[in-house]
C-alpha cells in the first residue's frame, strides 16, 4: 500500500481507543499520531501540515465538539471526523455545523472510518475537489417529493418522528415511510450520513421546498 502524504491525528482520552485507532490505521498504510486530550492537540494544531483529525466527542476538560469550534476560531483548517458512542441527530448536526465532515457512531466497521478518512482527504486536495460529490447530492435532492423534502428538513433539525408527524399533520407510520424513501433516494447509509449530505449542499432545516 502506498504511503499517504498526510497524517491522521487521533484525539481520545481513553488509551485503549487511541491504541486501537493507531493499529487499525497504521495497518491500512496511514501515518498516525495520537493525542490524549483535546487541549493538548489544540496546542499542537498550529504545527499540523496536511493533517486529518479524528476526535472522540465526550472528553474531560474539552469535548471534541469544542475542539472543532476552537480550530475554527483559530482558523486552523484541519478536516475533522467526530466519533462517539452517544450519538444522535441533533448532536451530529451541531458537530457538522461546527465544521466536522463526518459523525461516526460506535461501534463501527473499519471500512466506515477508512471511507470517512478518504472523504476528508479530498478536502486536502483543494476547495474544488468535492465538486462532483456536491453535484451528485444536489441531483438526489431534486428527486425528493415536496413531502419528502419537508421530512428531510425536520430530520436534519433533529426532530423525532412524533414531532414531525404532529407538525406535518400526518401519522407516525407515514413519517416512517417518507424517512425510508428519503434515505433510499439520497443513498444514505445512516442518519449521520444523511445529515452530512444535507449540510454539504446547504440544505438547511429552515429552508422551504
Amino acid at each position: 500500500m502506498q504511503p499517504t502524504d498526510f497524517t491522521i491525528h487521533i484525539v481520545d482520552d481513553e488509551e485503549p481507543m487511541r491504541k486501537s485507532f493507531v493499529f487499525i490505521l497504521a495497518m491500512n498504510g496511514y501515518a498516525v499520531k495520537a493525542h490524549q486530550s483535546a487541549i493538548s492537540f489544540l496546542s499542537f494544531a498550529p504545527h499540523v501540515h496536511r493533517g486529518i483529525l479524528i476526535t472522540d466527542l465526550r472528553m474531560p476538560e474539552m469535548s471534541g465538539l469544542d475542539l472543532i469550534r476552537q480550530l475554527g476560531v483559530k482558523k486552523i483548517p484541519i478536516p475533522s471526523i467526530v466519533v462517539t458512542g452517544h450519538g444522535d441527530v441533533p448532536v451530529a448536526v451541531e458537530a457538522m455545523k461546527a465544521g466536522a465532515l463526518d459523525f461516526i457512531e460506535k461501534p463501527f466497521e473499519d471500512s466506515v472510518i477508512i471511507e470517512a478518512i478518504e472523504r476528508a482527504s479530498e478536502r486536502l486536495r483543494g476547495p474544488d475537489a468535492n465538486v462532483d460529490e456536491i453535484a451528485s447530492i444536489q441531483a438526489r435532492v431534486r428527486t425528493l417529493s415536496k413531502r419528502e423534502r419537508q421530512v428531510l428538513f425536520a430530520v436534519v433539525a433533529g426532530c423525532p418522528n412524533k414531532s414531525i408527524a404532529h407538525d406535518l399533520d400526518i401519522s407516525r407510520r407515514t413519517v416512517d415511510v417518507h424517512r425510508a424513501s428519503v434515505m433510499s433516494k439520497m443513498k444514505a447509509k445512516n442518519l449521520p450520513h444523511l445529515v452530512r449530505m444535507a449540510l454539504a449542499v446547504d440544505f438547511e432545516p429552515s429552508s422551504r421546498p
